[in-house]
């Protein structure tokens, strides 16, 4: 497994990131498809044992118990300093108006609540899963510096917004002296290239890691537009961001049909290969549910696609409305 620095940092990741939001207790969250421990634990450690120590997740996935059931397998399967473990805070995990944000209040009790859940004293990435319109900047970025001071998170990041936000967010941070953002987790993948407009070339010049989450568009890289899958039946985000069934989409799925049946190798390698060579693209966040999950995503790695493969998938793609914040 090869590695990459963070960012500027001198943080060094896997060049895969195991997505955690597929493991969690299935009746728990909006996420009525996720792998209960038992499933879940098999998957995590094949990733650890390819070497994928790179592991995301999130306090709200499944109300918490996908950190739970993370914090565990990396327990049994894994040494706590062999891995960079990163979760995400914003998104509501109890009821009432404090229940979710970025407020200082809410920061400094959720960081406290995911350490207890992983089973550790500090994550590795501390992320803002959004941007929080209702509290000011300053607030959020000064409460993530005392969690990096009070030693409960090594770096921090960000996750899907205006690149206008975000740079004001970083620009706040260095005028005041506080923690920078080390990362930005992006909503990139061949059905959603709108981030390459500003987002990625600000991060390329600031020196900042990308780690694309869903680069296979919730599956729908995996496999032909006219199959179905139980997760596309019943994922309502996945509605939300790939709900269009535009034509030009469709023909960017049939591109990877066409370049992986020509390479004798499965769809997700092919969308994978393509997001890996993309420059400034630090470890794509991949989701595992059967084995075949991470052969692929490890597979992908290996593969080079040439610039007539690149134009080829790159042709079809057409503005897209944004989606994902």
């Amino acid at each position: 497994m090869d590695h990459i620095r963070l960012g500027r940092t001198g943080l060094q990741v896997s060049r895969l990131c195991l997505g955690c939001m597929t493991y969690g207790v299935p009746d728990r969250g909006n996420h009525s498809w996720t792998l209960d421990e038992e499933h879940s634990r098999p998957l995590i450690r094949q990733a650890l044992e390819a070497g994928i120590t790179f592991l995301d997740t999130a306090n709200s996935y499944s109300d918490g118990t996908s950190e739970e059931i993370v914090g565990r397998a990396i327990r049994d399967f894994s040494r706590r300093e062999d891995v960079v473990l990163a979760t995400k805070v914003f998104f509501p995990t109890r009821p009432g108006p404090n229940g979710s944000g970025l407020s200082r209040r809410a920061i400094l009790a959720e960081i406290d609540n995911s350490l207890r859940r992983l089973g550790t004293d500090y994550v590795d990435l501390y992320q803002i899963h959004r941007w929080d319109p209702h509290t000011p900047i300053e607030e959020t970025l000064e409460a993530l510096h005392d969690v990096v001071k009070a030693g409960k998170a090594r770096y921090i990041g960000a996750s899907s917004m205006y690149a206008w936000q975000f740079a004001k967010a970083i620009y706040t941070a260095r005028l005041h002296g506080w923690t920078e953002f080390a990362s930005m987790q992006d909503h990139i993948n061949l059905l959603n290239r709108e981030e390459e407009r500003e987002m990625l070339p600000f991060c390329r010049d600031q020196g900042i890691g990308v780690l694309p989450w869903s680069p296979l568009a919730r599956g729908l890289l995996a496999r032909d537009w006219r199959e179905r899958s139980i997760r596309q039946d019943t994922d309502t985000v996945l509605h939300s961001l790939y709900g269009r069934a535009e034509a030009a989409d469709r023909l960017v799925i049939d591109a990877v049909g066409r370049i992986a049946q020509t390479r004798g190798v499965p769809r997700a390698q092919v969308a994978l290969a393509w997001l890996l060579q993309k420059p400034g693209i630090t470890a794509p966040i991949v989701g595992a549910s059967k084995p075949g999950h991470l052969e692929d995503a490890l597979a992908a790695l290996d593969l080079r696609l040439d610039q007539s493969e690149i134009a080829a998938l790159e042709e079809p793609y057409v503005p897209h409305a944004i989606a994902g914040f």
